[in-house]
C-alpha cells in the first residue's frame, strides 16, 4: 500500500488505495483554524468509465500536525512563482492544452476563462483536494455547463481528448459537473433547505455524533441532523436531470459533496460586486432572484457579497462529509470480514472528502448582515476615509478596519490593510500580528476577496508588511513606499 505523503510536498502524486476519513487540522491560533488535508491522490483507471476502487478498508489516521505559516507559504510558492511543473509534472502541458483551444481568449467575470480555470485548480490544490477533483476544477466548464456557455471541448466528440490528458477518473467528474443542473442541485435541493441557525445547530450536533461514533461505536440514525442530510442526499445518491437531454441520472452523495467544494472554489475566485449588481444581491443572500442585465462590467470593483452563501455551502459540505464518515464506520462495523469488502463503486466510496480550511474548517456560518457590514466598513476605510489623510482620519480608518474584522474574521485583506496602518504608526508588534493573520487567510483561500488586486499581489504585499514589521522599520516618505517590494 502506498504511503501517504506529508502535507505540502509537491512530488508527483502517488496512487493511494485506502479510503480515508474526514481529516481536519487543529487550530494554529485561537482565531485561525486550518484544515488542509494531506496529499492528494491519483486514481487508477479501468475500462468502465469509472475510477477503479480499492479493496482496502477505511483507516483512521492520527491527527495531522499543525500547519504553520511557513508550510502554507511553501505550498503556495510554486503557484506564486509559476513553477507549475513542481505542482504536478502534467500541469504545464494541461494549461498549454487549455490555452491552445482558446480558453485564454474567453471572457470570464473578472478575467479570462483560462485564468479562472487555473485559479480554481490552485484553490482546490491548496485545500489538498484529491488529484481528480483538482483536475475537475481545472477543466470544470470545458464542456459548458448549467451556468456558462464555454464549451472549449465538444462534449460529444472531445471526451476522449480530455480523458487522454487528465485520466478517466477526472474526466468522469468533469463531464458530470458539466451535465448536472448545478444551480438546482446546490441551491434549490440543498442550501435553500437550511436557514443559518439550523446549519449552526447541526454542525454542533454532527461533531458530537461523529465523536461518539469514532470513540464509542455509538450510531444514532434518528438524530435530526442525520435525518435531514439523508432526506436531502440519501446514501444511495440523488436523481437529477441531464441539463440537455432531460434524462434522469443518479449522482452519488460523495460526488455531490465534491461538486459543493468545487463550487465554493469556483465562486470564491470569480464573484465580486458585479454579480451583486446583476442579481440585485443587496441582502447578501446570493439567491439569484434579481435581473439587472443593464449592470455595466466591471462596476466599481467592490468586494462581493458571496461569503454568506459560501459559508453555508461549507457547512452543508461538512454535514455531508460527517454523515458519510459515520455511514462508513457503521457499515464496516456491521459487516463480517469487512477488510475483504471493496468500496462501493456506485457510491464512489473511493473519493476522499477533505475539509477546506476556510470558515474555520467549514464549521462557521457568516451571517448575511455581518458580511454586508464588514464589507461596507472595509470599503469606507480604504476608499473614502483614507483619502483624507492625517493622523486623526487614520484613527477612523483603524476603527473601521477593526469593526470589519470583528464582523467578518474569515478574510485576509482587512488584516493586511490594518497591518500597513499599524506600521505607519510605528506599532510593529500589532503590525506583525495583523500582517501574519492576513497572509495566513489569503494562503488558505487561494483567491482574493478584494479582487482589485490579484491574489499573488495581495500575498506579496502581506509578505512585505510582515517582513518590515519584523525588522521594526517602515518608510516615512512616498518614495520610500515606492521603493518597497523585495521579499525574503
Amino acid at each position: 500500500m502506498a504511503s501517504i505523503a506529508t502535507p505540502y510536498s509537491f512530488s508527483p502524486p502517488a496512487i493511494k488505495t485506502q479510503i480515508l476519513p474526514i481529516r481536519v487540522h487543529k487550530k494554529h491560533k485561537p482565531s485561525y483554524r486550518n484544515s488542509i488535508a494531506s496529499r492528494s491522490l491519483s486514481l487508477p483507471l479501468n475500462q468502465t468509465n469509472r475510477a477503479a476502487v480499492s479493496t482496502a478498508t477505511p483507516k483512521s489516521l492520527s491527527p495531522p500536525a499543525t500547519t504553520d505559516l511557513q508550510s502554507l507559504l511553501e505550498a503556495a510558492r510554486p503557484f506564486i512563482r509559476g513553477e507549475l511543473e513542481l505542482i504536478d509534472p502534467r500541469l504545464p502541458s494541461l494549461v498549454a492544452t487549455l490555452r491552445s483551444v482558446g480558453a485564454g481568449e474567453c471572457w470570464h467575470k473578472n478575467g479570462s476563462f483560462l485564468e479562472h480555470l487555473v485559479d480554481t485548480y490552485r484553490v482546490l490544490r491548496l485545500w489538498r483536494a484529491p488529484d481528480a477533483v483538482c483536475l475537475c476544477g481545472l477543466f470544470h466548464s470545458a464542456y459548458s455547463n448549467s451556468y456558462v456557455n464555454l464549451a472549449i471541448f465538444d462534449p460529444n466528440t472531445g471526451r476522449e481528448v480530455v480523458r487522454s490528458h487528465v485520466g478517466e477518473a477526472a474526466e468522469r467528474l468533469i463531464h458530470l459537473f458539466c451535465i448536472v443542473p448545478r444551480q438546482t442541485l446546490i441551491h434549490d435541493d440543498l442550501l435553500f433547505h437550511y436557514d443559518d441557525s439550523e446549519l449552526i445547530e447541526h454542525l454542533k450536533l454532527s461533531e458530537m455524533s461523529l465523536r461518539s461514533a469514532k470513540e464509542k461505536g455509538v450510531f444514532k440514525g434518528d438524530e435530526a441532523w442525520r435525518k435531514k442530510v439523508q432526506s436531502l442526499l440519501p446514501a444511495e445518491g440523488i436523481k437529477v436531470k441531464h441539463i440537455k437531454t432531460g434524462v434522469d441520472m443518479l449522482v452519488s452523495r460523495r460526488v455531490v459533496a465534491v461538486f459543493l467544494m468545487i463550487t465554493m472554489a469556483d465562486f470564491s475566485d470569480q464573484f465580486f460586486g458585479f454579480q451583486d449588481m446583476l442579481f440585485k444581491n443587496s441582502d447578501g443572500r446570493m439567491e439569484f432572484t434579481g435581473n439587472n442585465f443593464w449592470a455595466l462590467w466591471p462596476g466599481d470593483g467592490k468586494p462581493g457579497l458571496w461569503m454568506n452563501s459560501i459559508s453555508r455551502m461549507g457547512a452543508v459540505y461538512m454535514l455531508v462529509a460527517r454523515e458519510e464518515e459515520i455511514f462508513m464506520l457503521e457499515k464496516n462495523k456491521n459487516k463480517t470480514n469487512a477488510k475483504s469488502k471493496p468500496p462501493s463503486k456506485e457510491r464512489d466510496e473511493d473519493i476522499e472528502l477533505v475539509v477546506p480550511p476556510v470558515f474555520e474548517s467549514c464549521t462557521r456560518v457568516l451571517s448575511a448582515r455581518d458580511q454586508i457590514e464588514a464589507r461596507d466598513e472595509y470599503w469606507e476605510a480604504v476608499c473614502n476615509v483614507s483619502k483624507l489623510g492625517g493622523a486623526e482620519n487614520y484613527d477612523a480608518v483603524e476603527q473601521r478596519l477593526r469593526e470589519s474584522i470583528e464582523k467578518n474574521p474569515f478574510i485576509g485583506e482587512p488584516h493586511v490593510v490594518l497591518g500597513q496602518l499599524c506600521l505607519g504608526k510605528g506599532r510593529y508588534e500589532e503590525a506583525e500580528a495583523e500582517a501574519e493573520a492576513g497572509l495566513r487567510l489569503l494562503l488558505e483561500w487561494g483567491s482574493p476577496w478584494d479582487k482589485r488586486m490579484s491574489w499573488e499581489g495581495w500575498v506579496a504585499w502581506a509578505r512585505v508588511l510582515l517582513m518590515k514589521a519584523r525588522e521594526r522599520s517602515w518608510a516615512s516618505t512616498a518614495w520610500g513606499i515606492l521603493n518597497l517590494g523585495l521579499v525574503r
